[in-house]
């Protein structure tokens, strides 16, 4: 047990990647069930980089990912139902169900997507930060990508200005060590990403992304850089799906014996087991904690499938912001 950490956080910690694992293993069920359809990348297996990374930020304080982005999504405070219901494509969910999976996205807990674009949000990131800047605030931006990301020209031209004018952002990167189903080693001769940063003087770090402490501390110590105004930080946390890349893929490119060693790495059964050698919860709090998880992801269901699918109005709302746009065809 890290005594860094109180009662307090080790049971936030669970009950939040609970939940994650809970809504993604639902998700992936109902999609076999074909009520959710289209794109679906699941988080089971990285739930501690969210969990870890929401206990070193303020409520203020933004994100941004790419398409795996359901974990990061209900960690940063999106409702349970209002990203099922945007699964569903229904019009109560987070993007009035035109999204999909790939496009979580909530000004108001500042969530600012889900992205399909390989790497683009990197870009995007920047440019949230800079704004954040620009406006003399010191809220902070997290920044994340994958390591196939890692290899976009863009993430380039980002780490250049970033550091050029000293951006209040936190790049991310989730390294699984597959993109889609491309080892790191088939893809790169740089296989220790974090070390990209070194072309640009950037401060960077690799992070041992299935444990919550690990990866509190060091993006605490990255934002705290970057809130003084030292500027970005590039951290490569390691981590790993359990899952496919995506619902269509069967994962055949990696070993049965890979996958159990990490399953042994669990972070969910980790923290359960020092909350437990550690009497930081009785075995009454411990199942009220699963039983509230599993009452939310019941009640995210019963929401999504008694929700209303959007009005064929919607089609050409939220595309232009100018109301009169003329070249509209109805």
């Amino acid at each position: 047990m890290d005594n860094t950490f109180s009662k307090e956080i080790y049971c936030y910690w669970y009950e939040i990647m609970l939940l994650q694992r809970r809504f993604e293993e639902k998700t992936g069920q109902l999609y076999g069930m074909q009520k959710i359809r289209g794109f679906c990348h699941l988080y089971i297996g990285q739930e501690a980089v969210s969990a870890g990374c929401m206990t070193a930020i303020r409520e203020d304080d933004n994100m941004i990912t790419a398409y795996r982005d359901h974990g990061l999504a209900l960690a940063k405070g999106m409702s349970a139902r209002e990203c099922m219901a945007e699964l569903y494509g229904k019009a109560t969910g987070c993007t009035k169900g035109k999204g999909g999976s790939m496009h979580f996205f909530s000004k108001e807990k500042k969530f600012f997507g889900g992205h399909g674009i390989v790497g683009g949000q990197i870009g995007l990131g920047a440019g949230i930060a800079f704004a954040e800047k620009y406006k003399g605030s010191d809220a902070v931006t997290l920044c994340f990508f994958g390591d196939g990301a890692a290899r976009q020209g863009l993430l380039h031209e980002t780490f250049n200005m970033a550091m050029l004018w000293k951006l209040p952002v936190v790049f991310i990167c989730e390294n699984n060590f597959y993109a889609m189903g491309t080892s790191v080693e088939r893809t790169s001769n740089v296989l220790d990403i974090y070390k990209l940063a070194d072309a640009y003087d950037m401060p960077g770090d690799s992070v041992d992304g299935m444990k919550p402490e690990n990866v509190h501390h060091a993006v605490t110590r990255a934002v705290n850089r970057a809130r003084i105004g030292d500027g970005p930080t590039l951290l490569e946390i390691k981590t790993y799906r359990y899952k496919g890349h995506s619902m269509s893929d069967p994962a055949k490119y990696r070993t049965k014996e890979e996958l159990e060693e990490y399953k042994e790495k669990d972070p969910i059964e980790n923290v359960l087991r020092t909350i437990q050698e550690n009497n930081l919860a009785t075995a009454e709090e411990i199942t009220e904690m699963n039983d509230r998880v599993k009452a939310i992801v019941d009640d995210c269901v019963e929401f999504a499938e008694t929700s209303p699918l959007p009005d064929i109005s919607e089609v050409y709302k939220d595309i232009y912001l100018q109301e009169d746009y003329p070249f509209i065809m109805d």
